[in-house]
């Protein structure tokens, strides 16, 4: 082995070897630096690499059969030649070693200046549709296209689009009158008032027996023409093809660099089958999100009798009949949907996941990772950050939905939408004032947007209010007869609030049969529910038994088992209670389990099993620390003797009021759930000996409940000792 390496070195081979790797090496650093700059293939960067290493075993085998002399390149001599090579001196030794010093520096340096590849996001890029110049005289076409071309657009992950609706509504605004049309100079109107980025204009012609599409973009600001792109269509069945090819060109006019790398902005979501089926759609999201459901039903429906394999009908449809409370029937259209996710893009196909798992299995924390992939992939997907702030909000994390609620808003400032739902998350959170502002603020465009009003109505509450919440609810039953079944829930809770029984009967009872002709079954069934805890509140238990009898035949979920379970206990029916808290115990989703740890710990607590009642409740709030649970946790604690455990849990229902409004999270008012927390707060002061807190808190139960209240009694009792 000496032998040979003795040989290596007179033979030069490993100078020669040093050298060439130096010089490989500074060619490579220098090549991967200059090469881009010049927008040079790819390929040559790879073949300057296979080369380099190719010609390295090269290089050795000419090393050592082949020497440099003063006189030229010869054959190397046998060890006894006495061979003067120009190559084998001190001089190449250090030839060799700054080359390789130089490369050593030189790649050091370009990977400290270079540092970590930085992905830069481009900026959000916002763009408005007007509607298509149909000029062919085919009202088919009237909407289909810019909904299709929308969703190609839409491909492109910094691209958010403008929802049309909305901008009818501020045309609305501008002309002062209704208008239903979105023309390219009133597009322009909307994009300078509204700091729109791009305008896409497009029209349809007839050519011969085929159809010649053009779309141009304009630049929101000044209306002047950017770019344009246009196609070819042989029939009405490749219109589709075709503008899916045209809304790639955008993507690339728009900025998108990855259009033409295996995506050229296809439009995945609808099957070539039928450009019929794309319009009614297109009509049937325009109506739903103006909340008129029953027609978008219609039209779904007609959508998909014209092409059943269309996922995003499916799923639109899903969410409508979601919205009108028709439970059965949302449930098996989700199903449908899941079934055609592979006819989606990728982007539809999250939304379409999170949606199920918020609206169907109830699996929030699924709903969060899938929203958080769309916004990963998608920044400017307006559905996506609210959705995810809604599937923050059903985990009762308040601050992330509010700050996700603020997000959304950043990008579609003008959208009610978001602003509704931010009020709705700020009256969660307890911030009525800011809840209020901004319900206003919506109902100051749109009184129609019923959900709006129950901020304000809950901020009044919160006030004391009560008389000007009455009259925020009536106000909010003349805007339309969805909202009007809404307003009496909300009536009815006041009234069940100030003890006032009869007065809640009478509109749960009218609300309910006007509730059954629209076949809203979770609006039965709530309703139903409210009108037990009335009959309860008026010590009729057996209307009370058959109104939760009629409320769980409506519809099930926590909104209706709950209560109904807590109903039970209160009539001595602690079987049927079990029975709920056995089903709700089997669930997935950590909220139902809470729950069910909470009718078993109030059970035995009722039997006097106090510790393992704490525990059960306890264990129920580390699932889900759901206001309910610490209003009873707070009852267990006192029933124990626990005056200082139980008045803190008191005190923290008191701090977060807001849950109470709506202590299931749909957004339907329980304010009246907090009518009986000043007589608890009271009982637990009066045991620490507060007298003059326990005296306040007695008063203020007194003026909620009537004189026949079981617990009314008792308060007058213990403020009088």
């Amino acid at each position: 082995m000496n032998r040979f390496i003795r040989e290596l070195r007179r033979r030069e081979v490993l100078r020669t070897a040093g050298l060439y790797v130096g010089v490989s090496w500074i060619l490579i650093e220098v090549a991967s630096v200059l090469l881009p700059t010049f927008d040079a293939p790819e390929w040559i960067m790879r073949a300057i690499v296979i080369v380099a290493v190719v010609g390295f075993p090269v290089m050795l085998v000419l090393a050592w059969f082949y020497d440099v002399t003063d006189h030229g390149i010869e054959i190397q001599g046998e060890p006894t030649d006495t061979v003067v090579a120009a190559i084998g001196t001190r001089k190449m030794d250090f030839v060799v070693i700054g080359v390789l010093t130089v490369a050593l520096v030189f790649s050091v340096y370009m990977n400290i200046t270079s540092g970590p590849e930085v992905n830069e996001q481009p900026e959000l890029v916002s763009v408005l549709m007007a509607d298509f110049d149909n000029r062919t005289g085919d009202s088919v076409f009237d909407g289909s296209l810019a909904q299709a071309l929308q969703i190609g657009v839409e491909s492109t992950p910094f691209v958010n689009t403008y929802q049309r609706s909305a901008a009818l509504r501020i045309l609305s605004q501008i002309h002062q009158a209704e208008v239903t049309a979105l023309s390219e100079e009133d597009a322009w109107l909307v994009a300078v008032r509204e700091g729109i980025n791009v305008i896409l204009a497009g029209s349809i012609e007839s050519d011969g027996s085929g159809y010649e599409i053009v779309v141009r973009v304009l630049d929101g600001a000044t209306g002047e023409e950017l770019a344009d792109a246009h196609g070819d269509a042989d029939s009405k069945l490749e219109v589709l093809e075709t503008v899916g090819a045209i809304s790639g060109d955008l993507r690339k006019a728009l900025g998108d660099d990855s259009v033409g790398s295996g995506d050229e902005g296809s439009v995945e979501t609808f099957t070539a089958a039928s450009i019929e089926a794309v319009r009614d759609y297109t009509q049937a999201q325009e109506l739903a999100r103006a909340a008129k459901y029953e027609e978008a039903v219609t039209l779904y429906e007609s959508a998909i009798s014209r092409d059943p394999n269309f996922g995003r009908a499916l799923s639109g449809w899903a969410l409508t009949l979601f919205e009108l409370g028709r439970t059965d029937e949302a449930t098996a259209m989700w199903e449908r949907a899941l079934s055609k996710m592979e006819m989606m893009t990728d982007r539809e196909r999250m939304r379409t996941l999170g949606l199920y798992y918020m609206a169907v299995s109830a699996n929030y924390q699924k709903a969060i990772e899938s929203y958080e992939s769309l916004v990963a992939a998608y920044p400017a997907d307006g559905a996506g950050h609210n959705n995810l702030a809604v599937a923050y909000f059903s985990t009762l994390n308040f601050e992330r939905a509010m700050q996700e609620g603020r997000r959304v808003l950043q990008i579609y400032p003008s959208r009610l939408l978001y602003k509704q739902n931010y009020a709705l998350y700020a009256m969660y959170a307890g911030e009525f004032d800011l809840a209020e502002s901004h319900a206003r603020e919506v109902l100051e465009e749109d009184n129609s947007r019923s959900w709006a009003w129950i901020p304000v109505a809950i901020a009044l509450l919160a006030r004391g209010e009560s008389d000007a919440a009455v009259n925020v609810y009536n106000d909010m039953a003349d805007t339309g007869t969805r909202a009007e079944s809404q307003a009496n829930l909300g009536l009815a809770d006041i009234a069940i609030y100030r003890g006032r029984f009869e007065e809640a009967i009478t509109l749960l009872e009218g609300s309910i049969a006007a509730d059954q002709e629209s076949e809203n079954q979770r609006a039965i069934g709530t309703k139903y529910i409210a009108l037990a805890e009335a009959f309860a509140g008026n010590d009729d238990s057996d209307a009370s038994m058959e109104a939760i009898d009629s409320a769980l035949a409506a519809s099930g979920g926590l909104a209706r088992q709950v209560p109904a379970a807590l109903l039970y206990l209160h009539h001595g029916r602690t079987d049927a209670a079990v029975e709920i808290a056995n089903e709700l115990s089997r669930k997935l989703q950590p909220r139902s389990r809470a729950y069910a740890q909470m009718i078993f710990g109030i059970i035995d607590s009722l039997d006097g099993r106090h510790a393992s009642a704490i525990d059960k409740l306890v264990s129920g709030i580390q699932l889900s620390d759901s206001w309910l649970l610490r209003y009873y946790l707070g009852q267990a604690y006192l029933a124990a003797g626990s005056a200082p455990e139980a008045l803190d849990e008191f005190n923290i229902c008191q701090s977060r009021r807001g849950e109470a409004s709506s202590v299931f999270l749909d957004d339907l008012p329980t304010w009246r759930y907090l009518s009986n927390l000043p007589y608890w707060q009271g009982r637990a002061q009066q045991e620490l000996g507060m007298t003059t807190a326990a005296l306040q808190s007695f008063e203020e139960f007194l003026t909620l409940r009537p004189e026949s209240h079981p617990l009314a009694e008792d308060a007058r009792q213990r403020m009088q000792n």
